[in-house]
C-alpha cells in the first residue's frame, strides 16, 4: 500500500481554486500522484480528490489543518484529508442470504478490500459457518418488533468497542433506526435490487418475473433516516429474456449486487466518494 494522503474538497465554485490547492501543496514539496475535480454547475459546488506522495512531504500531518486553514477560509473550503496507509475498519451486518458476505469476505481475504473486519453481526444464525471460516468473529442477535431498539443498543456498543468505521449492510434485512444511521452518517452502505421505485416491498423478483422485465439490476448506497432513498455510490444492470425463468432472474440479481457493492465498498474505503445534497460524486 502506497504512504499517500488524499484531500477531499468541497466549496462554492469560484475561479482559483486549483491553482490554490496545486500551489499550497507545491510549497510543501509534495508529489501529486492523481488529482480529479468536477463542477457542479447548476449547484454552484466544486469537488476536488487530490492525493500525494507523503515521501518528501515537509508539511506534518498533525499541522496540515493550521497551514490549509488560510486557504480553506480563502474558499470556503469543507475538508477531509484520509492517509492510504490507515486501513478503516468494516463491519458487516447480514441476514440469511449469503452471496454478499462471502464476497466481501473472498475480497477481504484476497488483499481487494484494503481495511479490517473485526466483526459480522446477524439476526440469523444461517451465516455463522461462512464467517468462521474466514476466522471473523460472528455475532448473532435476533430482532424482533418488541427488541429492536434493545438489538440496537447492543449492536451500536459492538461497533464502539470495535472501534468500527463504515458499517455494510449485505442484505440486512432489517431497517435501521433514525438514531443508529446518525451515528454513522454517510458510514453505512447498503445494496439492493434496482426495480425500485417499482416492485418495493417484499417479493420483488417474483413480481418482476411476472411483469416480464427486460432489465434487472442492483443499486448500492449510503443509508439516510429515509429508506432506500441515500446518496447512490454504484449501480449496474444486465439484460432479461424471455428464457430467463424466476431462478435465472434471481440468480442474475444476486451476481450483479455482489459485484456492485464490492466496487462501493472499494470506492469508500479509497476515500474516492464525495457527499453532497442527495448524491455523490465518484472519482473513479
Amino acid at each position: 500500500m502506497r504512504n499517500t494522503a488524499v484531500l477531499l474538497v468541497s466549496c462554492p465554485d469560484r475561479k482559483g481554486l486549483v491553482a490554490a490547492i496545486a500551489n499550497f501543496l507545491y510549497q510543501h514539496d509534495a508529489n501529486i500522484l492523481h488529482a480529479d475535480q468536477h463542477q457542479d454547475a447548476e449547484a454552484g459546488l466544486f469537488l476536488m480528490r487530490v492525493e500525494w506522495d507523503l515521501a518528501g512531504f515537509d508539511l506534518g500531518l498533525h499541522r496540515f489543518g493550521e497551514a490549509f486553514a488560510p486557504v480553506a477560509a480563502q474558499y470556503e473550503l469543507r475538508w477531509e484529508l484520509k492517509l492510504s496507509s490507515v486501513k478503516p475498519r468494516m463491519a458487516i451486518f447480514v441476514s440469511r442470504q449469503d452471496h454478499c458476505l462471502a464476497d466481501l469476505l473472498y475480497r477481504w481475504q484476497a488483499g481487494e478490500l484494503y481495511c479490517e473486519v473485526p466483526l459480522v453481526i446477524s439476526n440469523h444464525p444461517d451465516t455463522h459457518w461462512l464467517a468462521e471460516a474466514y476466522q471473523v468473529p460472528f455475532h448473532h442477535l435476533p430482532v424482533t418488533r418488541e427488541t429492536k431498539a434493545e438489538v440496537e443498543a447492543a449492536q451500536l456498543a459492538l461497533l464502539e468497542a470495535h472501534r468500527v468505521d463504515f458499517v455494510v449492510l449485505a442484505r440486512y434485512m432489517q431497517v435501521l433506526s433514525p438514531a443508529f444511521v446518525a451515528r454513522y452518517p454517510n458510514r453505512i452502505i447498503n445494496i439492493h435490487h434496482s426495480f425500485l421505485p417499482a416492485f418495493d416491498g417484499a417479493r420483488p423478483y417474483e413480481r418482476a418475473y411476472a411483469r416480464g422485465v427486460k432489465l434487472i439490476g442492483a443499486t448500492s448506497h449510503y443509508v439516510t433516516e429515509v429508506l432506500d432513498d441515500g446518496p447512490i455510490i454504484e449501480q449496474d444492470v444486465t439484460r432479461i429474456s424471455h428464457r430467463d425463468d424466476l431462478a435465472d432472474l434471481k440468480q442474475k440479481g444476486a451476481d450483479l449486487e455482489k459485484v456492485v457493492l464490492s466496487r462501493a465498498v472499494r470506492w469508500h474505503i479509497d476515500n474516492r466518494v464525495l457527499v453532497y445534497g442527495n448524491k455523490t460524486v465518484v472519482f473513479d
